[in-house]
């Protein structure tokens, strides 16, 4: 059985000093080197948020403040600091993750008018990002699933990878939550235990 690794939005935006710095970010970077280093994966991908400057999902593009809500293009957003911006320091891959063995990097977020947290799909299911036909294309079957954040761009890919067809393995080592509420990522993991996610101590 042919299996990847797919490592979520390790990104300095979402590291510690980042503008949308996730708690304990960095300690998850480890864990994923070990992972890659101590594994033989197919493939290894890696998802990165890359927003236009104008995008939708900031509170500042919005007249809005960090936190609030809004309705774009019919799906609930919540808007965040302004992040990833494409072409800057925060977009970037974190430099401590090892990038040696990875063999794709899937943007995602590029459109203007709706964000992107799974690393398969846009937010309204709309447009695909290409990951679901490069996995298949290389006949991958399992896929185990780390990064940041657990309760936004992990968890949705993590339901989207099973919805796609994909055995599907968090390590929950090697993931941690944003938690603007202080039970988001506890929720997170419940919920992908309920759609068919096996999470990995």
């Amino acid at each position: 059985m042919k299996k990847a690794l797919i490592i979520v939005d390790v990104q300095n935006d979402f590291c510690e000093g980042g503008a949308l710095a996730v708690p304990g970010a960095n300690e998850v970077i480890p864990y994923i080197n070990a992972l890659m280093e101590e594994n033989d994966y197919d493939e290894i991908v890696l998802t990165q948020d890359w927003h236009p400057a104008n995008h939708k999902s900031f509170a500042s593009n919005n007249n809005r403040k960090v936190g609030e809500s809004i309705i774009l293009n019919g799906v609930p957003q919540f808007m965040w600091p302004d992040h990833c911006i494409q072409g800057t320091f925060g977009a970037e891959f974190h430099q401590d993750l090892n990038r040696d063995k990875v063999t794709h990097i899937i943007q995602k977020g590029k459109n203007v008018e709706i964000d992107s947290y799974s690393g398969f799909q846009d937010n309204n299911h709309f447009m695909k990002t290409g990951l679901d036909d490069f996995l298949k294309y290389h006949d991958i079957q399992l896929v185990e699933i780390v990064g940041l954040a657990m309760d936004y761009c992990v968890k949705f890919t993590c339901i989207d990878a099973v919805n796609s067809g994909y055995i599907t393995c968090l390590h929950f080592n090697g993931t941690r939550a944003v938690n603007v509420k202080p039970d988001n990522g506890r929720d997170a993991i419940y919920e992908m235990i309920e759609k068919g996610v096996t999470v990995l101590g």
